[in-house]
């Protein structure tokens, strides 16, 4: 018959979204150098750009989930969707490379850099105890990983109360683990700029703590969608998305606390505080 579908993909009417989303990205990104160069109105373009692009982001995510309520997201659909979000993960882990590589390029030829005075830690500079904070948020992620696995499984024996369980407790570890860093941070001793050190430290693990955000943000959302019940245990790609997610942040924190906080901070003075 014409007009018949006779393919397993999901042919995608035109839509707004994607070059709202560009703009509202330009929009944003203007404002934060508008912001960073102290122009006027900076901070205001770049918190407009902002609501734009999670406008942009709560608009084109909730048609992906109409869709997959309304059986667009057959086998193959979903097969690629998941293809994206694997190349996704791996673009954010070439992310993190570019942190690591810097860190490592300051800690292996300190010679080259007069600022650290030759090695590494700089001299006189004070580290924060790896086994104090950064271990007990290391067991936190590490049992994060444990509460999520249990919700996927959960939702794959179709316990709908044990997925919301699940969830909850990988949340809630998610925002302790945040509130500790934060902590952390606060009472650091040593500051962001002036120093290589300081710097790389914080561009590494405050990149982690942000990507800990969006994946707290990105587990909230599926817990409103199970207590709605949009997941079965045959259709969970959202979940499954959030899992890998959460757990591609707890790998990374494994090798900042073994880089950066244990190997990274070897033989400096411990900061008491």
């Amino acid at each position: 018959m014409a007009g018949a579908k006779s393919h397993d993909y999901h042919i995608l009417p035109p839509d707004p979204y994607p070059i709202l989303s560009a703009f509202s990205a330009l929009i944003m990104a203007a404002g934060a150098l508008m912001y960073m160069h102290a122009a006027a109105f900076g901070g205001w373009v770049f918190f407009a750009g902002l609501g734009c692009v999670l406008a942009c982001m709560a608009g084109w995510w909730g048609k992906v989930i109409r869709e997959a309520k309304a059986g667009d997201h057959t086998p193959v659909v979903g097969l690629h969707l998941r293809y994206g979000m694997i190349l996704f993960i791996a673009s954010e882990v070439m992310f993190f490379v570019g942190w690591f590589w810097a860190w490592f390029d300051f800690s292996l030829f300190p010679s080259t850099i007069d600022a650290v005075g030759g090695v590494w830690p700089p001299k006189g500079i004070e580290v924060v105890d790896p086994f104090a904070f950064p271990l007990l948020n290391t067991l936190i992620l590490l049992c994060s990983g444990t509460t999520v696995t249990w919700a996927h499984h959960a939702l794959l024996h179709g316990d709908r109360k044990g997925l919301i369980q699940g969830l909850w407790c990988t949340i809630l570890l998610g925002l302790l683990f945040s509130s500790i860093q934060a902590y952390e941070y606060a009472h650091a001793p040593f500051a962001f700029k002036g120093l290589n050190y300081g710097a790389a430290f914080f561009m590494a693990t405050g990149f982690h703590g942000f990507h800990v955000l969006v994946g707290t943000i990105f587990l909230i959302v599926n817990l409103v969608r199970a207590y709605k019940g949009d997941f079965t245990p045959k259709q969970h790609f959202g979940f499954e998305a959030a899992a890998w997610y959460w757990h591609f942040v707890d790998i990374v924190w494994l090798f900042l606390f073994v880089t950066i906080y244990v190997w990274g901070g070897w033989g400096a003075t411990i900061h008491a505080g």
